[in-house]
């Protein structure tokens, strides 16, 4: 066993569509260190969204086994499946998921409620983590009243407000303009270089994936290259 973060052995996902299985993922082995920074890739179709899920606890392998900090989690049930998430994955999505009617500082301390931590530790860790995004004069908007890359930001943050292990981007930058795209990915960058953030993102924009010090491409369901980017 390994000191990964993330560590998959031989892992499998069928879906059955009507008399036709579909293997969407055909036996991948994937070991993610802590504070590494990793793009998935890959045309449609290869696999990454179903990977994306997996790793986030959102479905369960066909077969094969999947570590997440050392534990288990390919046979765990659905309701272990959520505590896990809860406790150790942050999603960023590219629809940003945030209540219209709620403030920036309210949607980044919703995780926190259901968690059932107390109102003034609540405010105290959702100001900590928009600062950390560089929303600290933008708390009190509503998503409305935000442009597109700050919405992303307010994602991020509710995304770090738990202090997860990993960060796990789908697409985050998917509904952005190419000059908000690499805003949002500086943020990304600066909190895997300076607050040690361990994040996966699945990215079909190979320059957005270039912003990641890995990039791992799948095809057909394997994983089909695992390259580092040469440090600047």
């Amino acid at each position: 066993m390994t000191d990964a973060l993330i560590r998959t052995h031989d892992l499998t996902r069928d879906y059955q569509m009507g008399a036709e299985v579909v293997r969407a993922l055909r036996g991948v082995d994937l070991q993610i260190h802590r504070n590494e920074y990793v793009a998935v890739m890959g045309p449609s179709g290869s696999g990454k969204s179903t990977l994306m899920n997996l790793v986030g606890c959102l479905d369960t392998p066909t077969s094969g086994q999947y570590w997440l900090n050392g534990v288990e989690v390919s046979q765990m049930s659905d309701d272990e499946l959520a505590r896990v998430r809860n406790r150790e994955i942050g999603f960023v999505f590219q629809t940003f998921n945030l209540l219209p009617r709620a403030t920036a500082l309210h949607n980044v301390e919703l995780p926190l409620i259901y968690a059932g931590v107390r109102a003034k530790e609540r405010r105290e860790r959702a100001e900590e983590a928009l600062a950390s995004v560089g929303l600290a004069d933008r708390m009190d908007h509503r998503p409305s009243e935000l442009s597109g890359g700050q919405r992303q930001r307010v994602a991020i943050a509710r995304a770090l407000v738990t202090r997860p292990s990993i960060i796990l981007a789908d697409e985050p930058t998917g509904n952005l303009d190419s000059t908000t795209s690499e805003e949002i990915m500086k943020v990304l960058a600066e909190l895997h270089r300076h607050h040690r953030q361990t994040i996966v993102m699945v990215t079909h924009e190979h320059d957005i994936a270039a912003h990641a010090e890995r990039i791992v491409t799948l095809h057909d369901g394997m994983i089909s290259s695992d390259t580092r980017r040469a440090a600047a």
